[in-house]
């Protein structure tokens, strides 16, 4: 009988694909910020686009949560990647994107990754994660967001890549957390224990990076810098501390479909082009006064309107 959590697998990848999409309009909607300011959270939230694309992404959270508890990291947040395809697809039906071929390419490869990834997935419960790592999150959360007060100040492309790989390992960070919470028994033993606190407080990190690294220009580079950054950690501590498995003989499958799924979200940071153009701030216009009677000195005005008497 197949395991409920491929159907969550599933219906999260369409999930996070719709979510990125929605978040990206709203970004490049939004004036740009340069400094760490949790307050962009705030003025997104004033699109509608983007409060439908975080429910869309809260839905995904928590099919992604739902299939963590018998699917091991690696696959979980390997698939993560396959939003970006349904992301690619809705932006060019939708939005009128046009694709390079390159990036057509690399997002067809992805997908060829994630199904050897399915392949060799063996479906098992998760082990406790050791008080040392519990330690190690708490400490990764004040490393990224104090990364994120640097980061912030780089601009178009560059800046996407960074900041959208800083949210990557916050996400993958939160993903750890989540991973040993889906084997909880009761609600007490949930809300008492202090992986639940980390992960929201990943996740909120994670968010606004994200938000940051949308508004720089690629939707795709930001979400592909984010998936790649986020599985490398995600698919370590699964399998050496929470007891991800793999089927036996499949090995070389597992690791060839992670290499190759890793591979394709690197490259896609390297040629997915800016879908958008952003400015920082709306352009000032410029007004030329109409030419003053003989012997009238009018000042000239720059940036404004004349008032109309």
């Amino acid at each position: 009988m197949m395991s409920a959590g491929w159907w969550f697998l599933g219906a999260m990848i369409i999930a996070y694909g719709v979510s990125n999409l929605l978040q990206s309009i709203a970004a490049t909607r939004t004036t740009v910020h340069h400094t760490f300011d949790p307050g962009l959270l705030l003025r997104l939230a004033g699109h509608r686009a983007y409060l439908v694309g975080l429910g869309c992404q809260v839905l995904g959270f928590v099919l992604a949560f739902l299939a963590r508890s018998d699917l091991p990291l690696f696959l979980v947040q390997s698939a993560v990647a396959a939003g970006l395809g349904v992301t690619a697809v809705l932006g060019v039906v939708l939005l009128k994107w046009r694709l390079p071929m390159a990036e057509i390419a690399l997002i067809t490869v992805l997908f060829g990754g994630i199904v050897a990834l399915v392949v060799a997935a063996r479906p098992a419960p998760a082990r406790p994660l050791p008080m040392s790592g519990v330690i190690a999150l708490g400490v990764a959360v004040l490393v990224l967001g104090f990364l994120g007060v640097f980061a912030v100040r780089l601009r178009g492309a560059p800046g996407s890549v960074v900041l959208g790989s800083l949210a990557g390992i916050a996400f993958s960070a939160a993903a750890v957390a989540a991973r040993p919470l889906a084997s909880a028994h009761s609600v007490v033993g949930l809300l008492s224990d202090p992986l639940l606190y980390l992960l929201i407080a990943h996740s909120i990190v994670g968010q606004l990076l994200l938000g940051m690294a949308m508004q720089r220009g690629s939707t795709t580079a930001a979400v592909a810098a984010m998936d790649a950054a986020g599985a490398v950690p995600a698919a370590v501590v699964g399998l050496l501390l929470l007891g991800d498995r793999i089927w036996p003989g499949r090995e070389w499958l597992a690791t060839l479909g992670f290499v190759v799924t890793l591979l394709a979200v690197i490259g896609l940071t390297r040629y997915a082009e800016p879908q958008h153009h952003h400015e920082t701030a709306p352009a000032r216009r410029r007004v030329t006064p109409p030419p003053a009677p003989p012997g009238k000195y009018v000042p000239l005005t720059v940036g404004s309107e004349r008032s109309r008497s």
